[in-house]
């Protein structure tokens, strides 16, 4: 609960440097990072290829090539990685839903 309120913080500090023209450093610093956008879209390009490989090392050893041992780590991690994805999904839509409740 505490990161959203932090979160909400930041962008306004940072929104009233900009307006002060004291933001540029920052607005660099971030653009550099990529920010939260660009961090999602390479978690969520992570966990598909998770998954893909998954599909190939189970395709590998139903055709003979891959091991058991693989294919059950493959998917472990696929697994791990669609929970987490769920997860943060679950905290993203919580944190909406606090915002939205605040009074204004």
């Amino acid at each position: 609960m505490a990161a959203p309120i932090m979160g909400a913080a930041l962008g306004a500090a940072a929104a009233y440097r900009a307006a002060q023209g004291l933001g540029a450093g920052l607005n660099e610093a971030v653009g550099a990072a990529g920010g939260f956008g660009d961090a999602l879209s390479r978690a969520v390009q992570g966990a598909i290829q998770t998954g893909h490989q998954a599909d190939a090392s189970a395709t590998a050893a139903l055709t003979g090539t891959g091991s058991v041992t693989d294919v059950v780590l493959a998917i472990s991690r696929a697994e791990l990685a669609l929970q987490t994805a769920t997860t943060v999904r679950d905290r993203v839509v919580t944190a909406y839903q606090d915002v939205m409740r605040m009074p204004i």
